[in-house]
């Protein structure tokens, strides 16, 4: 009876620091990501071409299977919202370069007397001018996004901007760089959880 009342004591702390992980602190941000399932993409700023985005962000975010979309904010964990914008615009580059030369030559007419003499001069010049302008079109998007709990906290943020990808436009590509970041915070908030709990564990004697 005395050895199970002291494995129960002695893994006490462990059990505190496995429920302690699992719940989200204020003074981690990044650990509050953990409690985060089900997340409503919010209308964004920017216009009617925002919303572009925020479908790209939708999708983008669905074919992670991280995160459970939903269209109910009352449902949701979390509220992704900012404002985003699609430009398409044309970028002219312009340039001028001229070159000029001229050449003189003087050639005496063969009339000469004892106090002067005749020459004749003869002058050429050549120009030569060059213009270049060159317009692009260009397609730009660019979104500045955040994470909100429940409590109005801000867990999470990030700031994508692209001019395109080979095979993505600047919306879609966009949309793949906030779902990229927010996996990969997602992942490594995950990942410094199990690691403390295992040092915890690894640090405590009875737990062996």
């Amino acid at each position: 009876m005395r050895r199970r009342v002291i494995v129960t004591l002695a893994l006490a702390p462990v059990a505190a620091a496995v429920l302690a992980s699992d719940v989200p602190e204020q003074a981690q941000p990044s650990m509050q990501l953990l409690a985060v399932r089900r997340v409503h993409v919010e209308r964004l700023g920017g216009g009617e071409t925002a919303q572009h985005v925020r479908d790209m962000m939708i999708a983008s975010l669905q074919r992670s299977g991280v995160f459970l979309l939903t269209e109910n904010p009352d449902k949701a964990d979390a509220i992704l919202r900012g404002s985003a914008e699609d430009l398409v615009f044309t970028d002219t580059f312009q340039s001028s370069e001229s070159l000029n030369a001229r050449m003189s030559l003087g050639i005496p007419d063969g009339s000469t007397t004892a106090r002067s003499s005749s020459r004749r001069s003869v002058s050429a010049g050549v120009g030569e001018n060059e213009s270049v302008r060159i317009a692009e079109r260009k397609h730009e998007a660019a979104a500045a996004v955040r994470l909100v709990n429940r409590d109005g906290d801000v867990i999470w943020s990030t700031t994508q901007e692209s001019l395109g990808a080979k095979f993505r436009g600047a919306s879609a590509d966009v949309a793949e760089k906030i779902t990229k970041q927010l996996v990969e915070d997602f992942r490594r908030a995950r990942l410094e959880r199990g690691l403390a709990v295992s040092t915890s564990v690894n640090a405590n004697p009875f737990s062996r």
